[in-house]
């Protein structure tokens, strides 16, 4: 997946016409939807793919996976009506050379009717129609802990990007949301949600370390969630993913995090430099855009590439941050 071009314009005309005709930008969900769409079902997937291309030849993997439980079902939303400045900061300033964007929501394994949801890799317009096609359920179990523990067991095991496998250079994963995860990826969830069979449970750290090897993980925490700036919440990620846990005190600012991350991790920018593009472009996100990533873009050493991994149950060969 991953072919095509993002148009503004595309963008543009399908949000008047949605606006004209009432229809929702969310209309699966807002009809009434009650189970996972066939398109984001990964139950049975073998890969969610992101490939170099004639078009695109220099591909990199961009994963957001948003948390929908709760207070965090508005985050899509967000997403959805930011796509332009995410995209446009991407591609028009030069922070990544050809990414290729997956969308997945997370839920509870326990109890929801849609624990885990995830899209195809695109570059164009099809990013907004994944969005689209996202139930909403709301749900979660209300213990402030989730399922990004089967989130991440799928990425780590049901992804294949060529930025690592042909580059040796991982693609960034973004998990947006309020809560813990569950301690372990237990067998009879990961059969029931994603079809494959497991012997025995595995550990939160072990499926993190995991992850991490083909993938830069950030998580997350914005303003207007449930447990915003929860102590608790934030020591909880940092263990498993040191500095790269964002405290975000505006969620409209969550596109421009995005970008700028990407920006630094592909060393196209530093802080200062990315900030000034958010002036240039208008946005309003700046000040809590930077307030968030200090801790990230003040201190990051210059990105370097690794060999082309030759096997990817190996040690992590690319350190970006």
């Amino acid at each position: 997946m991953g072919s095509g071009s993002w148009s503004t314009d595309v963008y543009d005309a399908a949000d008047r016409y949605r606006r004209t005709t009432g229809t929702s930008a969310f209309a699966y969900s807002d009809s009434g939807a009650s189970t996972v769409h066939k398109a984001l079902d990964p139950k049975g997937v073998a890969l969610r793919e992101s490939r170099d291309s004639d078009e695109h030849p220099e591909s990199v993997a961009i994963a957001v996976l948003f948390d929908v439980t709760g207070s965090m079902g508005s985050v899509p939303r967000v997403l959805q009506q930011k796509l332009p400045k995410l995209l446009g900061l991407l591609l028009r300033k030069g922070y990544a050379q050809d990414p290729q964007i997956l969308f997945g929501a997370i839920g509870d394994a326990t109890c929801d009717r849609a624990p885990l949801q995830i899209g195809q890799f695109e570059s164009d317009n099809r990013l907004d129609d994944n969005l689209g096609r996202f139930l909403l359920e709301g749900g979660g179990g209300g213990q402030m802990t989730e399922s990004y523990e089967l989130a991440l067991y799928f990425m780590a095991r049901h992804t294949s990007i060529d930025c690592y496998e042909k580059r040796g250079r991982r693609g960034y994963l973004f998990i947006i949301g309020d809560e813990h995860a569950y301690p372990r990826v237990k067998p009879a969830e990961v059969r029931k949600v994603i079809g494959d069979r497991l012997g025995e449970a595995i550990d939160l750290r072990a499926i993190v370390d995991e992850v991490r090897r083909t993938w830069d993980t950030y998580y997350i925490l914005p303003a207007g969630s449930s447990y915003a700036g929860n102590t608790t919440i934030l020591d909880f990620w940092r263990d498993l993913l040191g500095q790269n846990v964002i405290a975000l005190d505006d969620l409209d600012a969550v596109c421009e995090t995005i970008a700028l991350t990407v920006g630094l991790g592909e060393d196209r920018i530093d802080l200062d430099e990315g900030l000034a593009d958010l002036d240039e472009i208008g946005s309003a996100a700046a000040g809590t855009v930077g307030k968030a990533l200090a801790r990230i873009g003040g201190d990051r050493a210059p990105a370097a590439t690794g060999a082309t991994p030759t096997d990817l149950a190996g040690p992590v060969s690319v350190e970006r941050l």
